[in-house]
């Protein structure tokens, strides 16, 4: 094993699952802050989200291939296992499934299991203050759920307006909370 291999095999591994919320830019811009804290970053995408995100400059950005799909049960693992996950940008869509135990893609397979495992996972809704699907019965009581269920959900968006799209920098530190990682 040479030193890259070992530097690699070290470091620990945050899968960014991302929705359809955000831009390539906005998950790109959280990829590199995480980089530099010296996390090895892998992206999963919803089905929905590969509309939206380019799915092949993530993968150049990150050095992993981008999933959004099962692989097949013969197949081999292509990312490495993941130490936390980051939710960003999660949905309306995404948080009430999730909560509800809905696996019905590869996202909300890894939260429903990483949920399970008990394993440090921080959400951030991407969710319109005042845009009608923040005040649906169903998805506050659904943040509560995951709360419960010891998912961190940072939920501001009087803090960052609109939409609580949330700097990078602000993610990374909420991340440091949970997992005790500090970041250099």
């Amino acid at each position: 094993m040479n030193e890259t291999e070992r530097n690699e095999a070290s470091r620990s591994v945050l899968y960014t699952i991302t929705c359809a919320a955000g831009s390539t830019q906005l998950v790109q811009d959280f990829v590199k802050v995480a980089q530099k804290a010296d996390w090895d970053v892998c992206v999963i995408l919803t089905p929905s989200a590969t509309r939206f995100v380019d799915g092949a400059q993530l993968a150049q950005l990150t050095g992993h291939p981008v999933r959004s799909e099962y692989k097949r049960p013969e197949d081999p693992d292509v990312l490495p296992r993941a130490d936390a996950i980051v939710v960003f940008p999660a949905t309306f869509n995404t948080m009430n499934k999730w909560a509800l135990g809905i696996s019905d893609n590869l996202a909300l397979g890894l939260l429903c299991e990483f949920t399970g495992l008990k394993k440090p996972i921080l959400a951030i809704p991407v969710v319109r203050k005042d845009g009608g699907l923040d005040a649906h019965p169903a998805f506050m009581k659904n943040v509560r759920m995951l709360k419960r269920y010891g998912v961190y959900v940072f939920y501001e968006p009087e803090m960052y307006p609109p939409r609580n799209e949330v700097p990078g920098e602000v993610i990374l530190d909420e991340l440091q909370k949970i997992t005790g990682r500090m970041h250099v």
